[in-house]
């Protein structure tokens, strides 16, 4: 059988090797899936809950190897890894809050009287990147087995390792067929699209998710897709630019700038432009980049040589094309790229409209809150953004922008309770709070003569 390597990215280093699941076999997971199904739905809510909460309980036990195995497999720092498990794992809240959201809810009409019931939809095949190799898997498991459903993951082909530990850790407890994994890379993913589940959840490239949803529709078959971003982020007067230059260089190079919500276009009034950048680049130059299993690292790899070079040619062209680079000039090796701060950028550029999902910011300037409104709003994608400013005027400028989160003086993420949710091309269904939780559930309204 082959075999799927997976390998460090900041040393090259073989860290550990999966079976590849042949194509063939797929239908026939996805077949256990079905059959175990019935059994997995007819439990409560409790029982589903109270077994989950036990499967947490095994991974938080496993929280440093599995961290450590995280940061060796795709390059975050240590810290992070161990901190995105331990996350994962304390999953009392969000249970609750699944339990709350797919409870049956009466409605009583008078003479009559309708219960909306949340039932699962049967399999659910859910495909998951390697940026969170554990906390994007969860964010589609754990909603999708508290409805009732069964689940098959097929991992990035990246991180195979870490979601075989999330795998393993929950299927210490839950019973067999519930969940289950196959791995490999664009094949195994086409054929589980292609198979016999119910809803596809799906988080990567605008690219991928095209091809999912059209391949889905041949079925009529349900989505979920987190599409990825170009987020924006525009500077006010009355910024504390300070403030605002320290949250830039954090969200734009955190994870190698390998996260979905990184700031990768920063708008700047233009006064405060030389200003911002000089802080901006004192702030990216504190960063201390290198293997992530070192102690004091803020910024590890790019996650292979090919996402490294389009990252590279991003720079090299937008450089070529007049923009200016502030900090990041040299340094770059191995799966390296320092962070990188590109000014006098114009939106004609490649790095200015296109993810780049590395550590590469573009500022431009912009005259007034109209044209900072237009920039930002001037790309397909809609994930998320952020204003700063006086609050009264960035909470004016982000009601006018067209992502689906927007943050005022802080990131884009709202507070516990609210969903994770894209819009444009950046989403289509969307993750977390009741309502997130609930686009993994059928519903079925019973009414009842009063």
């Amino acid at each position: 059988m082959s075999k799927l390597v997976s390998v460090d990215p900041a040393t090259g280093a073989t860290v550990g090797e999966v079976s590849i699941t042949p194509v063939s076999e797929i239908a026939n997971v996805v077949g256990r899936a079905r059959a175990a199904q019935p059994s997995w739905a007819k439990l409560t809510l409790t029982e589903r809950r109270d077994l989950l909460l036990d499967a947490g309980k095994q991974l938080e036990l496993q929280a440093e190897a599995v961290g450590e195995q995280l940061c060796r497999e795709m390059g975050k720092p240590l810290r992070e890894a161990v901190g995105e498990v331990r996350a994962v794992a304390r999953m009392a809240d969000e249970l609750d809050e699944m339990v709350e959201a797919l409870s049956p809810e009466v409605v009583d009409g008078g003479r009559a009287k309708s219960t909306l019931y949340r039932d699962a939809f049967g399999v659910v095949g859910a495909i998951t990147p390697w940026n969170f190799p554990i906390m994007m898997p969860h964010w589609m498991v754990l909603p999708a087995l508290m409805a009732g459903n069964t689940v098959v993951l097929k991992p990035s082909e990246e991180t195979p390792l870490t979601a075989q530990s999330y795998v393993d850790a929950l299927n210490t407890v839950l019973p067999d067929g519930v969940l289950q994994i196959v791995h490999g890379a664009d094949d195994q993913g086409r054929a589980l699209v292609d198979s016999d589940v119910d809803l596809l959840a799906f988080t990567g490239s605008r690219a991928a998710g095209i091809s999912i949803l059209t391949n889905a529709a041949k079925g009529l078959k349900r989505v979920i897709l987190e599409l990825g971003g170009k987020d924006p982020m525009v500077v006010l007067p009355g910024t504390d630019l300070d403030r605002a230059a320290a949250f830039a260089a954090r969200n734009a190079f955190r994870n190698a700038g390998q996260v979905c919500v990184s700031t990768e276009r920063i708008y700047v009034q233009r006064e405060l432009y030389e200003p911002f950048l000089t802080a901006f680049a004192s702030e990216a130059e504190k960063m201390v980049q290198g293997n992530g299993m070192d102690e004091g690292v803020a910024i590890g790899p790019m996650i292979n040589a090919r996402q490294r070079d389009w990252v590279l040619k991003q720079i090299d062209d937008a450089v070529a094309e007049g923009a200016r680079v502030v900090t990041g000039a040299s340094g770059h090796h191995g799966n390296f790229i320092v962070p990188t701060i590109l000014a006098d950028v114009s939106h004609s550029m490649s790095v200015a409209k296109d993810e780049t999902f590395g550590p590469v910011a573009a500022v431009i300037p912009f005259d007034d809150d109209d044209q900072a409104v237009t920039l930002a709003n001037d790309t397909p994608y809609g994930l998320g953004a952020s204003v700063w400013g006086e609050p009264e005027r960035a909470a004016l400028v982000a009601r006018q922008l067209g992502a689906g989160m927007i943050g005022v003086n802080r990131g884009c993420g709202g507070v516990s309770g609210t969903p994770w949710v894209g819009a444009g091309q950046s989403g289509y269904g969307f993750h977390s709070s009741k309502e997130g939780h609930r686009q993994f559930a059928q519903v079925r309204v019973l009414t009842i003569a009063g």
